[in-house]
């Protein structure tokens, strides 16, 4: 009986093996047939010099820890071309820097693509929320979020105005040299919880109350866990432990706190009447606690991650290039730009300071890599055969990487000195502006198409406004002596690794 049983389980196995072979054959037949009829040639291949691929992994986390990540994504695009093909983990998988491939990824054939493992890889800390989500739920997140953002909600200024009147007295208050970064990250918490929540946490003034130390921390601690797991790609669950999983738990316990106090009655009678609040319309359409947790920590990286790090890098260059810092004050003096008299308006009618901010997210975009996976084989019109010109076959199921990073660092788009800070080049006849195609997706510091970040213009006005007024209230923002080093910290964001560290006067 038992040899039967044995012999009927072997007997099933052989059929499951031989199915998913014959599946799995007749994928790869048909897939071929879509690259005959497209004319698709091979991208040229990163080399390995391990099995598996498994160098590549190593030299990812090697170049991570001393700092030189983007380079690294940056030396390859130039090694191999602007479109390639590489084993990673065994696994085939692909990177472009290309406009008319990324045009394909991000609009025309957005449907072709979907964001692949990041919604498992992130769950732990993000849960459901519009980063994670896809089809009707991430359509309708976009829906609830696209009244909150219209800038006629933040013309005035004035959500932005208390943090940043913190900001400068707590400048004004301390003596030597100063970090600006966590002071940074701090301003657009309070932001964006008065924001998108209807109440600031007020981390600057306060950070021990609102448990923002706890909260800042295990973030952190979550992120650099999420960053690992993606970088094993299908087998991020190998990465994951105890601290980890206490760090999510502290995550979450900040955004319930959220939850309580502004959805309390008493907060709601405080809220100012008429004004649209995030928080309370997704509220409103759903009574789930971890759906409502979700969208406030997703939203919460958005608002506060990667607006501070647009700061950080702004100031971190403005320091060092006084010529830049002294056009920009001059843009500044006219008597419609002082402080109490600032807008929107305003500051978007300020050429050379909306010049600095797209030329700080061109060399340090928060968001330098983004990855996506094929739904359907397709194919990419671009980067293929002997010439790199060739279209690609995509098969379903493959990993496609997009360096941000690497792309606005072309000397092809952006001149020969594309590695040089020079706010100056957005008023010239850059080889970028030549092409339409290039024109529209050579610089995407706010990703693209359907899924273009919705708070584009909230964060640059922010940004702007919260770089104007430390250079109107202080004669000098300077560089503090041996502060010369470029050291990047990579997250979900590109951070500076040692911080933006500055002395005023």
């Amino acid at each position: 009986m038992a040899l039967y049983i044995s012999s009927l389980i072997i007997f099933f196995l052989i059929i499951i093996v031989s199915a998913q072979y014959l599946a799995h054959r007749r994928q790869r037949l048909a897939d071929k047939a879509i690259g005959h009829r497209h004319g698709c040639l091979s991208a040229p291949r990163l080399p390995n010099q391990r099995p598996f691929g498994i160098d590549r992994l190593e030299q990812i986390f090697r170049a991570d820890a001393e700092s030189r990540l983007m380079e690294l994504f940056l030396f390859h695009f130039r090694q191999t071309g602007s479109t390639l093909e590489q084993k990673f983990l065994g696994t085939k998988a692909y990177g472009t820097i290309e406009p008319a491939n990324l045009e394909a990824i991000l609009a025309t054939q957005f449907k072709d693509f979907g964001i692949g493992p990041r919604r498992a890889i992130t769950f732990p800390i993000f849960g459901d929320g519009i980063f994670t989500q896809e089809g009707a739920d991430w359509k309708c997140s976009r829906d609830v979020l696209r009244p909150q953002l219209q800038h006629r909600q933040y013309e005035s200024l004035d959500v932005f105005r208390a943090a940043v009147d913190d900001l400068l007295h707590i400048l004004e208050t301390r003596n030597g040299v100063i970090d600006l970064q966590p002071l940074f990250f701090r301003l657009t918490l309070d932001t964006s919880t008065a924001f998108l929540f209807g109440e600031s946490v007020k981390s600057l003034v306060t950070p021990e109350a609102t448990g923002k130390c706890t909260f800042a921390t295990a973030f952190d601690t979550a992120q650099k866990w999420v960053t690992n797991r993606f970088r094993l790609l299908d087998l991020y669950w190998l990465v994951d432990g105890r601290e980890f999983r206490q760090a999510c738990r502290d995550v979450h316990r900040f955004a319930d706190q959220i939850i309580d106090r502004n959805l309390s009655s008493s907060c709601s009678e405080e809220k100012e009447s008429g004004r649209y609040v995030f928080l309370d319309t997704t509220a409103q359409n759903t009574s789930d606690r971890a759906a409502l947790r979700g969208q406030i920590i997703n939203l919460l990286t958005a608002g506060r991650d990667t607006t501070a790090c647009l700061l950080s890098w702004t100031f971190f260059l403005l320091k060092r290039h006084p010529n830049v810092t002294a056009k920009l004050r001059a843009e500044l003096t006219p008597t419609g730009a002082s402080p109490s008299a600032l807008t929107r308006n305003i500051l978007k009618k300020m050429p050379y300071l909306q010049n600095v901010l797209k030329e700080t997210l061109r060399l340090y975009p928060s968001v330098p890599v983004n990855t996506h996976t094929t739904l359907r084989t397709t194919v990419l019109s671009t980067g293929g055969g002997p010439t790199r010109t060739s279209p690609v076959l995509m098969p379903r199921g493959s990993a496609v990487a997009f360096s941000v990073y690497a792309l606005h660092r072309r000397p092809d788009l952006y001149g020969m000195d594309a590695e040089v800070f020079r706010p100056e080049r957005w008023d010239e006849d850059m080889p970028l502006q030549r092409d339409a195609t290039a024109a529209k997706w050579g610089y995407l510091p706010f990703h693209g198409g359907p899924r273009t970040c919705l708070g584009m213009d909230f964060a640059l006005t922010e940004a702007g406004y919260t770089a104007v007024r430390p250079l109107q209230r202080f004669h000098t923002i300077a560089l503090p002596e041996g502060e010369s080093v470029e050291k990047q910290a990579m997250t979900l964001v590109m951070s500076i690794k040692e911080g933006c560290k500055v002395e005023v006067d």
